[in-house]
């Protein structure tokens, strides 16, 4: 079925699973030669020492052990320690690596969430000197935590994170710190010594962890509010690596709830201090400093959970094709003997599903961290020029309010085409830092939650549905592809670096900016654009429901509910956490469409897949449309619930409901033919071909 010239033709589909050819042009990283290289690391530590790790039953002990530490031993060899470092402090890779380290985390999570935690942990701990931390900070803990050199006699450190608080508190606020900090010596014209009390909860990497950057209070009127400050096992006081945490989930990472009592100097504070009146003041309080760390270590969490769907494809593929063989009823070259379940329409369908979106959020998860590649050196140049322009506090905010048309005005003129638009003003203002700065900000502040939230969230429940489609099979521990620890481990995935409500919660705050809404409009206008020249790929579907999400967003904030309250207000979960759902969806859709259309476009010039090429694109467009008709009909779905739910008759919206009506008539007709592209993309699935075994044991 071609749809383009509106005949009936038979496309050509795909005849083998997409590899890295495929993946390196769709995530843009088809020319960053460094970062293929660490793809390639992560993958054969991930299939090779950890997959045999969860095959010997590491993941049924809770202590961390000598064959859990073959992990780091590993990580070392391979060179993922060094990741995350620059080539100056030991590392390989210049430049921002957001991108980086998401791929890391997919790659390790394809077979083992635990495992790409402990990689990732190392990173969160550091995180913390890494932006916000003095130059002599920054020097000293990432130099130690680079592998030795050979004839190097030096161990490598290992960090830890310690944020969250003992219960009740745990997850819960991250501005409520348990932790505290007091002045214990004070001579003059030396430095001040502290006593730092933190109790952590759930914190990863303890069990071997060397130091620790941990979030504390003022407990003494010479110290004002709140900071993040690091914590050495060899410090004086008691460095308790605490109770093992009992978990049921990510058994390969190291979890505990430590005891830290300590007396260190005040240099420790991340960011460095100030003295005012005999006051000791942090340049930094500690939610400056995970606001810039959670905003891009959420993203390489996201993607972990994505990671899990799309490696569930292949053994489900599997276990389905072979699941009556060997049984007298079907004999070799029969349908039966051939594609077992697969014979079915609901068994294949369930997996287009369930690889619909896996595709959705990694594209999600992916766009997200080259956002902030692109985000982060403008965010420091930000930063440099507030400094020696001496703007900080309300004037950094009346500043940017007033850059605000600037920046509107910039979305505009970008929109234009170039023959249209002014020249130099465009230019002008395509180099103006603070301007290019608001614009990817508040793409930023949205994007980051957005994947964090549907990610994990929708992505447990789609890998609950993997799951069952391995039968009984799927709950076993010797399950291919170990598919049940990974539906177990999605769970946690959910609540790391907040749970999901603070996600919405953030959401619900973010998306009123005026120039994330200002892109979102234009968004539409580019899918509208898609769809007239690919209508295959669910693209006008989409656009429907970006217009109805954003009228209902208006009548929302302008409309009252049967009782007289406010509709859309940020205490109003009811209201606001259902329609960031919303959002999501929509988001992870038309990144989607983005991605197989990059590979529609630069595919031609790879030549390994001048031959497989089209059935490639065939096949992801049809599962965009797939995904895009859900996400469609998720988002009218809980449009029509805010809408109409909150009043007590029909009456009561009059004047709004015939708007509404035919927008939502919009999006469930512009669903024609979504089911169509379904079976096709089944009938792919049915007949594409698979290695013999899995890379990695059982």
């Amino acid at each position: 079925m071609d749809e383009s010239n509106g005949e009936n033709k038979v496309a050509e589909l795909m005849s083998t699973l997409p590899g890295d050819d495929v993946r390196q042009i769709m995530w843009r990283f088809e020319e960053r030669y460094e970062i293929q290289m660490v793809v390639q690391s992560a993958r054969s530590i991930a299939r090779g020492v950890v997959a045999r790790l969860v095959a010997e039953g590491a993941r049924n002990s809770h202590e961390w052990n000598e064959k859990k530490a073959q992990l780091l031993t590993g990580f070392d060899e391979v060179g993922l320690t060094t990741v995350f470092m620059d080539p100056e402090e030991g590392g390989f890779i210049a430049g921002p690596k957001n991108l980086a380290l998401s791929l890391v985390a997919f790659e390790l999570s394809w077979v083992d969430g635990g495992a790409a935690t402990c990689s990732l942990a190392s990173n969160l701990a550091l995180s913390p000197i890494h932006e916000k931390g003095t130059p002599e900070q920054k020097q000293t803990y990432m130099s130690r935590c680079v592998p030795p050199l050979p004839g190097e006699d030096r161990k490598v450190w290992r960090g830890a994170f310690a944020l969250t608080e003992p219960l009740p508190y745990v997850g819960v606020d991250t501005g409520i710190l348990s932790g505290r900090m007091r002045v214990v010596e004070w001579k003059d014209g030396e430095e001040p010594l502290l006593h730092v009390e933190k109790r952590g909860r759930f914190i990863t990497n303890m069990g071997f962890a060397n130091f620790v950057t941990a979030a504390v209070d003022s407990d003494d009127d010479r110290i004002k509010g709140s900071a993040m400050i690091i914590l050495e096992e060899g410090d004086e006081g008691s460095f308790d690596r605490g109770a093992t945490t009992l978990k049921l989930v990510h058994q390969l990472s190291s979890t505990s709830d430590p005891i830290l009592s300590l007396k260190v100097p005040a240099s420790r504070i991340i960011g460095g201090y100030t003295v005012k009146e005999g006051v000791i003041i942090p340049n930094c309080n500690h939610g400056d400093v995970i606001e810039s760390v959670f905003r891009r270590t959420r993203v390489p969490v996201a993607v972990m959970s994505s990671a899990k769907l799309l490696s569930a494809v292949e053994p489900v593929i599997r276990y389905q094709r072979t699941r009556f063989r060997g049984g007298s009823a079907s004999s070799a070259g029969s349908p039966r003997y051939d594609l077992g379940l697969q014979q079915k329409e609901d068994a294949l369908q369930r997996l287009v599903d369930v690889w619909a979106c896996g595709e959705a959020g990694a594209s999600l998860g992916f766009a997200a961290a080259r956002l902030f590649d692109e985000f982060d050196p403008i965010e420091r140049e930000k930063e440099s020029i507030l400094a020696e322009r001496g703007i900080k506090g309300r004037a950094e905010v009346k500043m940017f309010k007033e850059l605000e048309k600037d920046a509107l005005e910039y979305l505009s003129l970008d929109h234009l085409p170039e023959a249209e638009r002014d020249a130099a003003r465009f230019q002008k203002l395509a180099e103006d830092t603070l301007v290019q700065f608001m614009i990817r900000e508040s793409q930023a502040n949205v994007l980051c939650p957005a994947c964090k939230l549907w990610n994990t969230g929708y992505g447990a429940t789609m890998m609950r549905e993997a799951v069952s489609l391995m039968g009984g099979y799927g709950i076993t521990e010797d399950c291919p592809g170990f598919l049940g620890q990974k539906w177990m481990d999605a769970q946690l995935e959910a609540t790391y670096e907040g749970p999901e409500a603070v996600q919405r919660r953030q959401l619900s705050i973010t998306i009123n900016s005026e120039l994330f809404l200002a892109q979102f409009r234009l968004w539409i206008l580019d899918l509208r654009g898609i769809a007239g020249r690919r209508p295959q790929t669910g693209a006008t579907a989409l656009a429907n429901a970006m217009e109805l999400w954003l009228w209902t967003l208006g009548y929302l904030q302008g409309t009252k509910d049967a009782d007289g309250k406010p509709l859309y207000h940020s205490q109003r979960h009811g209201v606001v956490f259902p329609f960031v759902d919303a959002l999501c969806w929509l988001l992870a859709s038309r990144q989607q469409i983005l991605d197989m259309l990059v590979l529609e476009e630069k595919g031609p010039q790879n030549p390994v897949l001048t031959e497989g090429l089209t059935g490639f694109v065939t096949f992801f467009s049809d599962l965009c449309h797939v995904q895009a008709a859900r996400s469609a009909a998720e988002v009218g779905r809980i449009c029509a619930e805010l809408v109409y739910g909150y009043q007590r008759d029909l009456a009561a919206i009059k004047d709004d409901d015939a708007t509404f009506a035919v927008l939502r008539h919009k999006v469930d007709a512009s669903l024609a033919g979504a089911r169509l592209f379904k079976d096709r993309a089944a009938a792919a699935v049915s007949k594409v071909m698979i290695p013999e075994a899995l890379d990695y044991p059982m």
